[in-house]
């Protein structure tokens, strides 16, 4: 099974200001050395995907430079896995316009490697996640469409995209935001909270893209994802089935935040502290890269200057 990742990684970050006033928020410095694109990137390589499009816009120059000497150095002179793709690649001059435009303004990328999944995925969420059991979910229920959910209190769920599933995981409907979020089926205390990481069936993909474009749609969450239940084969990933190897007793299962605003940044780096953290950054069999990386391994291959990391892909 091939899958072709595209990580949103091109907002601006306006609730983690000041913070983004120099970075864009997946670049954001996190703890120990690591930055907050590490733990998407670390996901998608250690589930052995081989080709990952880092889609970014808002000051970019940290972040490639990031990605340039932590994580291209893994290809060890091939072709580099991960490449960091700006709005206008693909001959235009035309900005993102929110994630949804993104990813449309790239489909030359789905063409080229004519994936049998398309894994869209949020880059700034703290967790870790085994891609591959949510695309064997995907696949086992004849799905075209997968949206990964993090149980969440549900008095938190007006913070995010909310799921109403039945009992199959089958998703009824889509709320961005809600004033009342929906409880799971099992637990009414407890609602579905979108975790910004979808799988596509290519052709579901680029149709969807298509007409939300000629609707003025510009994004997945408000314009996407909200008209799928009633058009397609939908269904809610439960990310609290998802295990990784290396995970330790007293680490919480099925760990996810969303680094959105600064108390949200602060909570999760406090959930990383101490000799027993609720989720902690050190996992051999899971590992992530970080600045540090470098560190720790003096003799690592030459990365490629940033100048080729920024250059256009062909179309």
């Amino acid at each position: 099974m091939k899958i072709l990742a595209l990580v949103l990684a091109g907002g601006n970050g306006t609730r983690l200001h000041p913070l983004t006033a120099d970075h864009a928020k997946p670049a954001l410095p996190f703890a120990a050395g690591y930055r907050i694109i590490d733990f998407v990137l670390g996901n998608l390589v250690n589930s052995g995907i081989p080709s990952i499009y880092v889609l970014a816009q808002y000051k970019p120059r940290s972040l490639i430079e990031h990605i340039r000497t932590a994580w291209v150095p893994r290809s060890r002179g091939r072709e580099p896995a991960i490449s960091v793709v700006l709005p206008g690649t693909c001959g235009g001059s035309t900005p993102f316009r929110g994630t949804a435009d993104a990813v449309y303004q790239n489909l030359h990328l789905i063409k080229r490697h004519k994936p049998d999944l398309v894994a869209v995925f949020a880059a700034d969420h703290v967790y870790r996640m085994d891609v591959r059991q949510m695309a064997r979910f995907h696949l086992d229920r004849g799905a075209e469409v997968t949206i990964a959910g993090a149980r969440v209190p549900i008095a938190q769920g007006s913070a995010f995209g909310v799921m109403a599933v039945n009992a199959a995981g089958e998703l009824h409907e889509f709320l961005e935001k809600p004033e009342r979020p929906v409880p799971t089926p099992d637990d009414a205390d407890r609602t579905y909270a979108s975790m910004g990481n979808y799988l596509f069936n290519p052709r579901v993909l680029v149709e969807l893209l298509e007409e939300c474009t000629r609707n003025g749609g510009t994004d997945f969450g408000h314009h996407i994802m909200p008209i799928l239940p009633r058009r397609h084969r939908v269904f809610a990933y439960d990310f609290a089935r998802n295990t990784v190897p290396g995970a330790q007793p007293y680490e919480e299962r099925g760990y996810w935040r969303d680094i959105g605003t600064i108390d949200a940044y602060k909570a999760a780096q406090r959930d990383v502290l101490g000799p027993l953290p609720c989720f902690s950054l050190v996992n051999p069999k899971w590992p992530i890269r970080s600045d540090a990386y470098l560190v720790r391994r003096p003799n690592a291959p030459t990365a490629p200057k940033m100048e080729a990391l920024m250059k256009a892909e062909p179309t």
